[in-house]
Formats: C-alpha cells, sequence, structure tokens
C-alpha cells in the first residue's frame, strides 16, 4: 500500500488526507501543535467558558465548497440574520441581507438599479460560478459567460468599482468594506473580486458560522478521516521530508524551504524566496459582559460587522495599513450561538491590517473605532487577548508576518501560486496542499483536495514507485 504523509492539520491538509486516504493510502497527518485545526480552531484564550475562534470564523466559501458538500458529513451551520453589517456616523447601518431587495431598500435609490444589475447574475448562480472559481486553474470553466461576466468586474480596483457604479455614501461604503477583505489596496487591480464574491455568497448561501466554533469543523473532518483509514500525530514538529511515497505540505513557502530547502534545486529555491507574502493582521478577541452596545441596533442581526465608515476612510486605511482609523472586521458570534460563552456572557473578536510584521500596539485604534459605532463598548470588556502578528505566526507559522491568506492575492499570485507548478514541487512526490495554491485562502478545503488529486496523478504515472525517502 503506497503511503502519504501531510505536514498540517488545517482545512487543506485534512482535505488532501481525506482523498488519499478515500483512494486507498496509507496517510498520515501530522501536526506540530498540541491541538488540530490550524487556523480552523477554537479555544479558551481569555476567561474559562468563553470560547474564541483563533483563526477562522465565518464560512461563505465552506458551505459552497464542492469537496465539503460531496463528503457524507452533516456540519452544524448557524446562518445569521443578516450576513453583514456596515455601521455609518449617522447611526445606521447598512445591511448586506440575504435578500437582493432588502440590501437595496438599505441604499440610497438610485443606487438600486445599479446594485441589483451588478450583484443578482453572480448571486442566482453562485453556486455555479464558486464550482469555476474554486476548480483547477487549468479546466473548461462549466458556466464560462457567468464566469466572463464576473471577471469583467471582479478584474477593477474595487475603489473604482465603487465610485464608477454607485453615487450613493451607502453603497460604496458598503461595497468597500467587502472588497476590504481581498487584503489589497483598493485602488489595486483585481481589489473587487473578493467583494464581489461575498456579495453574492450572502445573497446565496449566507455567511454561515459553526455551532460550537470553529473547531467543530476540523473535529468533523478528522472523524471522517480517521472512518476512511487515516490517522493524525500530534505535538511533532517536521523539520525534514519524511520517509513517504507522497508528501504533501500544508504549509507556506517559507516553511518548505526551511525543511527541503537543500532538497529543492536553486532555481526552485529562488522562485519560492521570492514568493510575496501579504499585510498582517493585529487581532483582539474579546469575553463580554454583554452585546456590543451598537448605536445602529440593526448591527444585532449580523455576526460580521464592518467598521471603517466611508469609502475614502477604507480607502485611506488599506492603502498602506498605516492609518490611525483602520478597517476594523469584527465578528460576534455568540450572539447567534449561546455555546460561545457562559450565560449572558458574550464573545467577539476583530482586527486591523497592519504590514507584514508590524510591531505597533493597534489595541486603542481598533477600540476607538468600535466606540466609535458603539460607544461604551470597552465598559462591556471582561478580558482581552491581544495577537499582534508575531504572536500569531508564533502560534501558527504559516501566518508569515501575521498574514492570514498564506500570501498576496494579487493579479501576480492569484492564480500561480507559489509558482507556475502551482501544487507539484521539483522533488518527486513533494507537494504544496494549502493555501499559498490556488485557489487560496479562505476555508473551503480546495487547495488540498487539488493537490491531492495531483498526488494520485503523479502515484499513477510512477506506478506506486519509490518514495521521497528512497530518491
Amino acid at each position: 500500500m503506497p503511503t502519504a504523509t501531510i505536514i498540517g492539520s488545517g482545512p487543506n491538509g485534512l482535505s488532501a488526507a481525506i482523498r488519499l486516504a478515500s483512494a486507498g493510502l496509507s496517510t498520515t497527518v501530522i501536526e506540530r501543535n498540541g491541538q488540530i485545526g490550524g487556523a480552523c480552531s477554537t479555544g479558551e484564550i481569555t476567561l474559562p467558558g468563553f470560547h474564541h475562534d483563533l483563526g477562522s470564523s465565518v464560512y461563505p466559501m465552506a458551505i459552497v465548497s464542492p469537496f465539503l458538500r460531496a463528503l457524507p458529513i452533516d456540519i452544524p451551520w448557524i446562518e445569521p440574520n443578516a450576513p453583514c453589517a456596515h455601521p455609518l456616523d449617522d447611526g445606521s447601518a447598512v445591511m448586506l441581507e440575504h435578500s437582493i431587495e432588502d440590501t437595496v431598500a438599505n441604499l440610497d435609490a438610485s443606487d438600486g438599479p445599479r446594485y441589483r444589475s451588478l450583484v443578482e447574475p453572480l448571486a442566482g448562480g453562485f453556486a455555479d460560478l464558486a464550482e469555476d472559481l474554486l476548480g483547477p486553474v487549468q479546466h473548461i470553466p462549466q458556466h464560462p459567460l457567468l464566469l466572463a461576466r464576473f471577471g469583467l468586474s471582479a478584474i477593477l480596483p474595487g475603489a473604482w468599482l465603487a465610485r464608477s457604479r454607485f453615487s450613493g455614501i451607502r453603497a460604496r461604503a458598503l461595497f468597500a468594506g467587502m472588497a476590504a477583505h481581498s487584503v489589497l489596496s483598493l485602488e489595486t487591480a483585481a481589489s473587487a473580486a473578493v467583494g464581489l464574491v461575498l456579495m453574492a455568497a450572502g445573497h446565496s448561501y449566507g455567511w454561515p458560522i459553526l455551532r460550537h466554533g470553529a473547531q467543530t469543523l476540523t473535529d468533523i473532518l478528522a472523524r471522517h478521516l480517521g472512518s476512511v483509514g487515516g490517522r493524525i500525530k500530534t505535538g511533532y514538529e517536521v523539520v525534514e521530508l519524511p520517509d513517504s511515497d507522497v508528501v504533501l505540505a500544508d504549509l507556506t513557502p517559507r516553511q518548505l524551504l526551511r525543511i527541503a530547502g537543500v532538497a529543492l534545486p536553486a532555481a526552485y529555491r529562488g522562485q519560492l524566496e521570492r514568493f510575496r507574502y501579504g499585510a498582517g493582521a493585529f487581532k483582539i478577541d474579546y469575553a463580554l459582559s454583554a452585546p456590543i452596545p451598537w448605536t445602529a441596533k440593526e448591527c444585532l442581526r449580523a455576526a460580521t460587522i464592518h467598521l471603517g465608515g466611508t469609502l475614502e476612510e477604507i480607502v485611506t486605511s488599506e492603502r498602506e495599513f498605516k492609518s490611525n482609523a483602520p478597517f476594523v472586521l469584527l465578528v460576534q458570534p455568540s450572539l447567534f450561538d449561546s455555546t460561545r460563552a457562559p450565560a449572558g456572557r458574550h464573545t467577539a473578536w476583530a482586527y486591523c491590517h497592519v504590514p507584514n510584521e508590524s510591531e505597533a500596539d493597534h489595541q486603542d485604534m481598533i477600540e476607538r473605532q468600535i466606540e466609535r459605532f458603539a460607544p461604551g463598548f470597552r465598559e462591556c470588556v471582561l478580558a482581552r487577548s491581544i495577537s499582534p502578528p508575531a504572536k500569531l505566526e508564533s502560534w501558527n507559522p504559516n501566518l508569515i508576518g501575521g498574514d492570514l491568506s498564506a500570501g498576496r492575492m494579487n493579479l501576480g499570485q492569484i492564480l500561480f501560486r507559489p509558482t507556475a507548478s502551482l501544487y507539484q514541487t521539483p522533488v518527486k512526490g513533494l507537494f504544496f496542499c494549502g493555501a499559498s495554491t490556488p485557489p487560496g485562502g479562505g476555508v473551503h478545503g480546495m487547495a488540498g483536495f487539488h493537490a491531492a488529486q495531483a498526488a494520485l496523478r503523479y502515484l499513477a504515472s510512477r506506478a506506486f514507485g519509490p518514495g521521497i525517502g528512497n530518491h
């Protein structure tokens, strides 16, 4: 029986392992931490009984992932009343609602038809669009017209699309907050893409959270892996390539260079060394005595809140990630999942984008933005756990300099990442399988699935010949 070793137990590592174990390989996942899941995990990091998502928390792409949807598993999604809220200084909030009509009702009258014409075709065919966006880089599109329509707008800078499509403050602000998830300057080409995907997702499958937290998905995948014969080894850090027929690394280029650098050809090492990481994150997890006291009460209907004010403010914040009034992404899951905190108490987390490896303290800046739209917030805080970029990377080495996306998602790296050879490396049997490969960041498991498919093709071509340890 051929053997497979997966380095890392994040969603992509587990997805790769499930695919390989299901194909009959003797499959082992190796995880350096005692807790599996990577950035898809949950822990008590403030006070006892307060359960915080340590990385990912909201899953618009997981719920539509072709790989996850095909598995015989039951994932306990919770869908908030509204996918997202974006409060403004006038005391109101622009809401991304499940219904396009309800969303349009939030906007200035002149922007309603423009919003509908931009988003409605993408939302109506979102499952089909996601199938193409999450599919292999080189494939014949299953829905070419829909993909082309998306691409014409997606390639634009987010700020340019917002200004050219919308005339009102509300629609522009809403789209700016969506586009800021790209972790790119909104004046950069293709920064509109993520915004379009998130709005379409909100209107189709929603932005769900997981009952009991992110760890739920990891544990479900781990149990399924066990049911198909795979196993997981925790508390072991890989420092050299394992002896296995195939090795799939749920790592970024920098970590693989540390493990396999001497085995990689110089030219390929150079390509990995030139791989660019994106902005970092400064994250704060909160244990709260009460719900956040939003001025705009509509914010209590959404788990995800965008705090940044107007388009112009968000463009300034995301230009170099050095603003004193940063765009803040906040999630308040306990409003919709009572298992996250003791009775009557709540959890929330917030982060802003900062320069990669930034050592600056952004706590006050983040909390001033929250207080701007929720006066009295600090009075609700029972405890904080503060995670600057260095702490995030120390906990999860894939978060290089605090980069949550395993590499910049700009035009140069959005498809052919980390190199033009994608998952496969020049070392026989060695593959990348993490978010540094297509389709990139986010929880969906598709990078792991595609890498596993590449590994299976490799094994088929070698008729299960000698593995890495025999080269």
